[in-house]
């Protein structure tokens, strides 16, 4: 296999060439590459030569998202960074995962055992694999693994809450609380940032620093101050609900049914 690293920081490059070569050693990278200028120099050239794309997103003279807009890539893409929200944008152009800084080796080994199930899956009579198969597989195999119940305690007692059921989560200082339909809070054993990787990113969307809503908890959504949303629930909750500047577009995509499981062109 031939992997291109796409990657500003060179420690941050240099770490995931060891990564990959402990994950096989029979893999080549082809080259480290840290800006948009430098890949689409490098992808007139070379891409074909390609066969997996680790893309950092925030790069020395700009983002890579503007990469796609210069060249298709037809090629499986598994993208680093150190902000979550961009994850919707990464899926929509053809990304098969999503990393999130500092990234461990578990985590990236845990990506590539990802893109051999997928291409195993497909018929070995295939001599290539076109990358909207490789994202819609991948789709498939996470909605199985997204986390549908979740085990709170209250008090002596132990309840669990099915996911359908949680109207949002919200932190509070240090603590993260589950709210349901029925209006019941009951602290979980996660960060925000926990779980956006475990729960099904079709149903939930993080509005902001604090609140990860449930798509069927939202009654209304008012065009705010300062080109914000803001939003009204099911039933009452005692905090307002106010979509941050920098998540509006992807709430308004998501909301629209467009997410990562299922924007697959």
């Amino acid at each position: 296999m031939k992997v291109l690293i796409i990657e500003d920081e060179k420690p941050a490059a240099d770490k995931l060439e060891r990564y990959i070569k402990q994950y096989d050693p029979s893999i080549q990278v082809l080259a480290k590459l840290e800006s948009v200028q430098q890949v689409n120099q490098w992808f007139s050239r070379e891409i074909a030569e390609v066969d997996l794309l680790f893309m950092d997103i925030q790069l020395s003279d700009g983002v890579s998202f503007e990469i796609f807009k210069q060249t298709p890539i037809q090629k499986p893409v598994i993208f680093t960074t150190a902000y979550s929200e961009y994850a919707i944008e990464a899926f929509k152009v053809n990304g098969i995962d999503y990393l999130l800084k500092p990234i461990s080796y578990e985590a990236l080994a845990s990506s590539m055992q990802k893109l051999e199930v997928l291409r195993s899956s497909l018929p070995s009579r295939q001599p290539s694999i076109p990358l909207e198969n490789l994202s819609r597989m991948l789709s498939q195999l996470q909605k199985k693994n997204y986390k549908n119940r979740f085990m709170v305690r209250l008090g002596e007692h132990i309840h669990s809450i099915a996911a359908d059921s949680i109207t949002l989560f919200y932190a509070v200082d240090r603590d993260v609380f589950l709210y349901t339909t029925t209006k019941k809070k009951f602290i979980v054993d996660y960060k925000l940032e926990d779980l956006e990787e475990i729960i099904d990113p079709a149903l939930f969307f993080r509005v902001n620093r604090s609140i990860i809503l449930h798509i069927n908890g939202i009654r209304d959504v008012l065009v705010y101050s300062n080109s914000r949303l803001k939003i009204h629930l099911q039933q009452e909750f005692d905090k307002e609900i106010i979509v941050s500047r920098e998540r509006v577009n992807d709430f308004k995509e998501w909301f629209n049914g467009n997410s990562p499981q299922v924007a697959t062109d």
